[in-house]
């Protein structure tokens, strides 16, 4: 595979490409290579609309965060929303996380954009290397946007190529003998054409014994300006990903003072979970006239998920440990997934006068294709018979007993095939304000063959769905607007049930009032939002089975409010705060555990408060450029089994450090310090025995070197 990467990457620097304009803010203090320069803000289904003027809550975290605070990871990135919470990630192969409560199936990576191209499949852990900006629209938007989760849609935008020379090369080490290595080049190639590559390697250990992290990311990218009203743009992902599944401690009667962070409890025999993904992207962009302008672009993503992994058993009637507690039964599983993801787009957007009204339209349609082959194997121990064939002392694993042989559990082929069209209007009713129309009408059709059946016949559904969007925002002062929106949203589920049944697609409402101010006493910046989301056929994970199962109707609300205050020129504070109220809007009984689950109870996994502090302070030290900043996180308390409301993870706060110093104008030195006061806590949990503990301190150095 790596080889076929490595082919494809030669052959692609032949090609011509780009990659679509994004107008940038850039901090007098970034060392930051982006000088992206545009003549008007066009973006995939937003048209010429900004963020700004959309109706809905919006965090931006941009690649100057990032930096400043040493992130290398696409999830860690997400800490600086509060209303995004870890989930489960099936081991931590994969990034999983919840929008103001609300998360798609705990067996399935989250979904997000990729410069507007939704991302299906399997991505890894991903790299922060090509992240120019991570937007976070939260709120009613799924009508517009489609798959998109009732909390909210994340979009990454990438780094896009520059007709300057410009780059640089940086090498990181730290503890737990990590060790990774970032590049960054851009270029032209003449007048009208540029190339940008970048990528990362990492090779490292973890604070988990014998759980390690390999990771290779190569993202090459085109830009071919045809003529002053049409470029177009290209873009690859290259992945290759290597870690073993781990699914973390156990805890029993919820005695976490009891818990080695650092405790495994698989088979160092099994060896890492490999994950690849080989993806593109295409985008054409015309301006007709100076007043509408024309996207079009496709995406193809081909992804792989492979391995084999020892995990705890959770079943009360198999698992041994409950009796002795130095028997740990568990379970051998293997697994062997693959994704074809193809996605089309094509969308005019423009604007126009009706009398006094002024009206920034945008029609698109888009399509996509999604193949996915599911082999998951499994061997467990008998029921009720204290078998041992198995087992390990968790305090003095055996490495060399017998494994099993694993029996196929799921044998299926999938496919989703989605056409949309959808709608909006900006209707600029004054100078004051604005009111958002929209809609968007899915047509849906999913074919599953369960190999394993009798009679492999495939089972077929399709969904027709009109999902509408509505908003008002209105300009109080030159400094604040006021804003509400409502939307409807639909979303297909994948897979099937333990009964081999194929679900019925999520449909989801959401509104929200709030407030955005910008600038006010040339301080302060930051929005107020307070929203209400409902969803009906949500999946959870049965942890008994490994199969999904549905939770009913859930419903979410919350406020959330952000802040930004530049106390000086060189100083500023960032406050970000999120109570969100996520639970059951029905009572359900889980078929797997018998056991019913009141309306009312908590999702798994969701903090009703959370919330940080950042400090960021530019300064010089011994005449040279410098950079301090901290910051404190707080994670309340959460559910950590959806069939046990009584197993709550505790709450935790998190002190980051992160330094930096411009030794000269080419080479700097920055350290990172994460969870200063080493504090005891614990990430995300699927169940009482699977449960993942956070990182205990740790540190890493990095160099730099610009051009």
């Amino acid at each position: 595979m790596k080889k076929q990467f490595l082919l494809s990457l030669l052959a692609v620097s032949t090609s011509v490409a780009a990659q679509q304009n994004t107008s940038q803010h850039t901090s007098q203090k970034s060392d930051d290579i982006e000088h992206v320069e545009v003549k008007k803000h066009y973006q995939p289904y937003r048209g010429n609309v900004p963020l700004i003027d959309t109706p809905q809550a919006i965090d931006r975290i941009s690649a100057e965060t990032l930096n400043n605070e040493g992130i290398t990871r696409f999830l860690d990135a997400l800490d600086f929303s509060p209303t995004i919470v870890r989930q489960n990630a099936s081991g931590g192969l994969f990034d999983s996380f919840a929008v103001r409560g609300f998360s798609g199936d705990e067996n399935n990576p989250t979904g997000y954009l990729i410069n507007g191209f939704n991302i299906r499949g399997y991505s890894g852990n991903r790299s922060t290397v090509n992240i120019q900006t991570i937007e976070v629209m939260k709120g009613p938007g799924s009508a517009l946007y489609g798959q998109g989760e009732p909390g909210g849609t994340i979009n990454v935008i990438t780094k896009k190529p520059q007709f300057e020379e410009q780059g640089y090369v940086q090498g990181t080490v730290g503890n737990y003998n990590k060790k990774q290595i970032e590049f960054d080049y851009t270029n032209a190639l003449n007048n009208d054409m540029a190339f940008r590559l970048n990528g990362s390697y990492e090779d490292s250990d973890t604070y988990r014994d014998h759980v390690f992290f390999k990771n290779l990311n190569i993202n090459p990218s085109f830009i071919w300006n045809i003529s002053e009203a049409t470029s177009m743009s290209y873009q690859m992902e290259i992945l290759d990903q290597e870690k073993p599944l781990d699914r973390g401690v156990f805890v029993l009667n919820g005695d976490f003072d009891a818990v080695e962070p650092e405790s495994f409890y698989g088979d160092i025999r099994d060896g890492a979970h490999e994950v690849k993904a080989f993806g593109h992207q295409l985008v054409l962009n015309h301006e007709l006239n100076p007043d509408w302008h024309l996207l079009s672009g496709f995406a193809f993503r081909d992804s792989s998920m492979k391995g084999q992994s020892s995990d705890t058993e959770l079943s009360s009637g198999r698992q041994l440990l409950f009796t002795d507690p130095n028997i740990l039964s568990r379970q051998r599983r293997t697994r062997d997934y693959e994704a074809q993801d193809l996605s089309l787009r094509l969308e005019l957007s423009g604007e126009f006068s009706t009398g006094s009204l002024v009206n920034n339209v945008l029609f698109g349609l888009d399509y996509y294709n999604y193949d996915i082959d599911t082999d998951y194997r499994r061997w467990r121990t008998a029921w009720g018979a204290g078998d041992t064939t198995y087992s390990i002392d968790p305090n003095n694993p055996d490495y060399t007993i017998f494994r099993p042989e694993v029996s196929p559990t799921t044998l299926t082929a999938e496919e989703q095939q989605g056409l949309g069209f959808y709608a909006q209007d900006l209707i600029e009713l004054s100078d004051r304000a604005t009111l958002l129309v929209g809609f968007r009408v899915d047509k849906f059709e999913q074919e599953i063959t369960n190999f394993l059946a009798e009679t492999p016949e495939p089972q077929k559904q399709d969904q027709t769905a009109v999902t509408p969007r509505f908003g008002f925002t209105y300009e109080v002062t030159e400094n604040l607007n006021v804003y509400t929106s409502y939307a409807e949203g639909f979303r297909p589920n994948p897979g099937l049930d333990s009964d081999r049944n194929a679900f019925d697609p999520e449909e989801t409402t959401s509104y929200e009032v709030g407030a955005k101010w910008e600038n006010i006493a040339d301080m302060f910046s930051g929005s107020l939002a307070i929203f209400n989301a409902e969803k009906t056929n949500m999946l959870t994970a049965e942890p008994n089975t490994g199969f999904s199962a549905t939770l009913g109707e859930v419903e979410s609300q919350g406020v959330e409010f952000q802040m930004t205050t530049d106390l000086t020129a060189s100083t500023r504070i960032d406050v970000s705060y999120a109570y969100t109220d996520a639970k059951t809007a029905n009572e359900v009984n889980n078929l797997d555990w018998q056991v019913p689950i009141p309306k009312g109870s908590r999702l798994i996994n969701i903090a009703k408060h959370s919330g940080f502090i950042s400090l960021n302070h530019y300064t010089e030290v011994m005449a040279k450029d410098a950079f301090v900043g901290v910051t404190v996180r707080y994670v309340g308390d959460r559910l950590g089994q959806t069939t046990d409301p009584d197993y709550i993870l505790p709450s935790y706060t998190l002190v980051n450090l992160s330094g930096s110093v411009n030794l000269t104008n080419q080479l700097s030195v920055k350290l990172d310090v994460n969870n200063l006061f080493d504090e005891e806590y614990f990430e995300n949990s699927y169940h009482a025995l699977w449960t993942m503990p956070g990182s205990p301190v740790n540190y890493s150095v990095s160099v730099k070197y610009q051009f």
